[in-house]
């Protein structure tokens, strides 16, 4: 006859530490920096180059000695930005030129505010100072909007 086997109760080992994490894990943590890394550094270099666009439209507007000067130099900067819109654009002239500026704005300020001036105020030879200040903030906002689209 054989000896009954002595039986032991079963030993579970330590529970596994949670430091350090196993080789999945880093990994994980890794990927999350790198993408959290290229958002930040996207989001950088669309700030500089939405500051450097603003400096290019304020320089050229500055430059400008008179308020028609100003009214001329904000046509030109507008009209540079459209094209990359729509090629055709910069040909447009008269009203079909300031519906196109109003395009997609939430209120016509082309059309039936102070952008009205674009249509006539470069060849006036005196335009209103305050006139020309309030299409240069319009025109400012629509020239960023395009650029920063395109």
């Amino acid at each position: 006859m054989n000896a009954p086997l002595p039986l032991r109760d079963v030993v579970t080992g330590a529970a596994p530490s949670w430091w350090p994490p196993a080789p999945g894990w880093w990994m994980l943590a890794g990927g999350v920096l790198v993408v959290m890394a290229l958002l930040a550094g996207w989001r950088w270099r669309r700030a500089r180059r939405r500051a450097a666009l603003a400096r290019i439209f304020d320089a050229a507007v500055a430059a400008a000695n008179t308020p028609s000067a100003r009214v001329a130099a904000v046509s030109e900067l507008l009209r540079r930005a459209a094209r990359r819109i729509d090629p055709r654009a910069d040909r447009l002239q008269g009203e079909d030129w300031l519906r196109f500026l109003d395009a997609g704005m939430s209120e016509p300020a082309f059309t039936r505010g102070p952008g009205t001036l674009l249509a006539d105020g470069a060849f006036r030879p005196d335009v209103d100072p305050a006139a020309a200040q309030a299409l240069c903030e319009w025109a400012r906002t629509r020239y960023l909007d395009w650029m920063r689209r395109a």
